[in-house]
């Protein structure tokens, strides 16, 4: 099965055409449906980030770390700072330590891996980010490569470097390339081959020339828009694409949405706004299929 890229979030063009009811949910937890399984479903909706801002705190416990407190309400978190600066055995450790057990992190991979080494050539420092970042154990959900501008695709390179981590790393993989020449139906098939999501980012930061492979993995990125990093979404938005999300988890799939608009504070409001409207879809199908 293949999806087009306007599949995973053109949420704007969209309309919508009746708001959603949601009984409440203390009279469906005493249908007869499965809520264990709900309450096991496979979504990680998160924030580039567990800074939590003084407008939003009455949102999360009061005691704690930000980071114990934020794991307490969402689900996931995508760890960038990785992605500047390298982080120790230790850190990874302690920050697994402050979680729930059904919490998970998506760390993303170093510059230096992605954007100096340019993915050739990088054993040494793939060991080294792998070796830290495999202390959170099983709480290692994902692995993001974001690839810069200005790398071309170049099959084997490509090939070589992926096939190295997928057999590093039993986690979801995703891959954010940017340069239009990874938009073409070999990359896809590379993708393919390991296991490799394709982030389907807004705004994106390409077009898409061929459609999206269909992996068991979805992972949306918001970087914010139109202003890149700061604009916070419309509700509109966010419950059309919680309908696109929840269609996915009736399909089977493990989806995650990582809010990077956090700039001017967006990114929290946005995904406590998505993850609750997300939960309610798929109580909803639940409910309705308990009726069957």
């Amino acid at each position: 099965m293949r999806m087009q890229d306007s599949d995973f979030g053109m949420a704007t063009r969209l309309s919508r055409q009746a708001e959603l009811f949601v009984p409440e949910i203390s009279w469906l937890e005493n249908r007869n449906f499965d809520a264990q399984a709900i309450a096991s479903v496979p979504l990680f909706v998160g924030c580039a980030g567990w800074n939590l801002a003084r407008s939003v705190q009455h949102n999360f416990p009061s005691n704690g770390t930000h980071l114990e407190r934020y794991s307490r309400v969402l689900p996931a978190v995508e760890i960038n700072s990785s992605f500047y600066r390298p982080h120790r055995a230790a850190t990874y450790a302690r920050w697994r330590d402050s979680v729930p057990e059904a919490f998970r992190f998506s760390v993303k991979m170093p510059r230096s891996i992605t954007h100096r080494l340019r993915l050739e050539n990088t054993r040494i420092e793939l060991q080294q980010f792998l070796d830290a970042a495999n202390n959170l154990q099983h709480k290692l959900g994902c692995v993001l490569v974001q690839l810069p501008p200005n790398l071309l695709f170049v099959p084997s390179i490509a090939r070589d470097f992926l096939s190295e981590l997928r057999s590093s790393v039993a986690a979801d993989i995703v891959c954010e390339p940017r340069h239009v020449s990874w938009a073409g139906h070999e990359a896809n098939e590379i993708f393919d081959q390991f296991r490799i999501a394709h982030v389907a980012a807004d705004p994106p930061a390409i077009p898409m020339t061929a459609p999206l492979s269909c992996t068991d993995t979805v992972y949306v990125r918001l970087h914010g828009a139109p202003v890149i990093y700061h604009s916070a979404y419309s509700e509109e938005y966010l419950k059309q694409l919680a309908d696109e999300l929840a269609d996915h988890i009736k399909l089977s799939r493990r989806v995650w949405c990582i809010l990077d608009n956090t700039a001017s504070g967006a990114a929290i409001p946005n995904a406590l706004f998505l993850f609750s409207r997300v939960n309610a879809e798929i109580k909803l199908a639940a409910w309705k299929q308990a009726l069957i």
